[in-house]
């Protein structure tokens, strides 16, 4: 089931299988049954991902191979092998290939002027990879830079996870007037048992003027008080990221190709 309010909901899935898609915009309306209401929210925007290609309208691919500012080692693509639609899942895969430059590809997708939102409920139902260097996250940047570049106007991750911790995920807001003077506040929660790359968890942060919330299946795990740069519009990014700074390079353990799978996405707002 299904909803979309000022919260945001994906679900992923690390081992579905390759096909292709192409850029035509597609509509991933849910019949409005299928997506469940939620008491106190109201469904304000959402995807499914239940067309036969990746959403135009609702999302765009980042291409770069830039590391993210974290020396991570993938490129972004739009190829259709790192980023497609396949029962009812967005696929993000991440491969093991050279590629101008760099030793993989994978994909990362943002709403950006398609989905930009101020407070609300963001909720994404989604399995991850798993292994070393791996760095799945489902996570929100600001529209617009209006306190100032990175951290200055802010940063909400609401899932990410370690691949050689592949019982764990952090939820975070990063904040600051420089990079020099970068401060966060963040949690992390561990499953009871079994890993995240083995069934699909619903990740959400409930996002209000002065308290962000943060949880994983309903269950809350973290709060973190703050108003300023949090009170602008924010949009969401959906990626794997390979290697970098936090959680290092893949090794020989590591397998390819990884793939997380994203049920849905929903944005709510308080009713």
């Amino acid at each position: 089931m299904k909803n979309v309010l000022m919260m945001i909901t994906l679900s992923v899935l690390p081992w579905l299988q390759g096909c292709g898609k192409d850029t035509t915009a597609v509509a991933a309306v849910a019949p409005a049954d299928s997506v469940p209401n939620r008491p106190g929210w109201t469904l304000v925007w959402n995807d499914e991902f239940t067309g036969p290609r990746i959403d135009t309208a609702k999302w765009q691919h980042e291409v770069n191979g830039y590391g993210g500012g974290n020396n991570e080692l993938q490129y972004y693509t739009a190829d259709s092998a790192n980023s497609y639609i396949e029962n009812g899942m967005l696929v993000i895969q991440a491969l093991r290939q050279d590629y101008l430059g760099k030793l993989y590809t994978s994909a990362r997708l943002n709403t950006r002027g398609k989905g930009d939102w101020t407070y609300g409920r963001i909720e994404a139902r989604a399995k991850l990879p798993e292994g070393k260097g791996m760095w799945p996250a489902i996570w929100m940047m600001p529209t617009y830079s209006d306190y100032g570049g990175w951290p200055a106007s802010g940063e909400i991750d609401i899932m990410e996870c370690l691949g050689q911790q592949p019982n764990k995920v952090y939820g975070t807001i990063h904040f600051g007037s420089s990079v020099a003077n970068h401060q966060q506040m963040g949690g992390s929660y561990l499953l009871p048992s079994g890993a995240f790359s083995e069934s699909f968890h619903v990740f959400a942060v409930e996002w209000d003027p002065d308290t962000i919330r943060w949880y994983v299946d309903e269950i809350q795990y973290f709060t973190a008080a703050k108003g300023t740069p949090f009170d602008r519009e924010f949009f969401c990014i959906l990626n794997v990221a390979v290697g970098g700074n936090w959680p290092g390079s893949p090794d020989e353990f590591t397998v390819f190709p990884q793939k997380m799978l994203v049920d849905y996405v929903r944005v709510y707002r308080r009713s």
